[in-house]
């Protein structure tokens, strides 16, 4: 199942920055990378996959998609295959931490930072409410 994407933006900051992969022999916006995992992701039978789109002042990535694996050997399966339809779009440069264990395995593609998980792991993390963007009134 894919949720619709967060938009984790405030109110005066709808504009979108677009990086390009231009290192890769590849060029592809961020937004065509973030589509392309979401889409690996549903054909691998991940679940409850999330796509957060991070504002500016949170530049640590474009997107941040966040996906569940049904068990250890899912998520493991999920991540290497997610590897290699990337390496098959000349997207190379890619860090993988977590595989050891697959609780909870972070996909890093530059603009986009994908986390695989186990559902128990991520009832436990609950990383989706972390990146929500709350705004906080303050009454003068």
């Amino acid at each position: 199942m894919i949720l619709n994407a967060w938009n984790i933006v405030g109110k005066d900051q709808e504009k979108i920055v677009i990086h390009t992969y231009h290192n890769t022999g590849s060029i592809l916006e961020s937004d065509e990378v973030k589509n392309l995992i979401v889409e690996v992701l549903d054909i691998n039978k991940a679940e409850d996959i999330v796509s957060i789109q991070l504002s500016e002042e949170r530049a640590l990535a474009d997107y941040m998609i966040i996906a569940s694996g049904t068990s250890s050997r899912h998520v493991s399966g999920l991540a290497k295959n997610l590897q290699e339809k990337l390496h098959k779009k000349d997207i190379k440069d890619i860090k993988t931490e977590g595989l050891a264990k697959c609780d909870w395995v972070v996909v890093d593609v530059g603009d986009v930072i994908v986390h695989l998980f186990r559902p128990e792991v991520r009832e436990f993390y609950n990383i989706e409410e972390m990146w929500s963007y709350q705004p906080q009134h303050i009454n003068a």
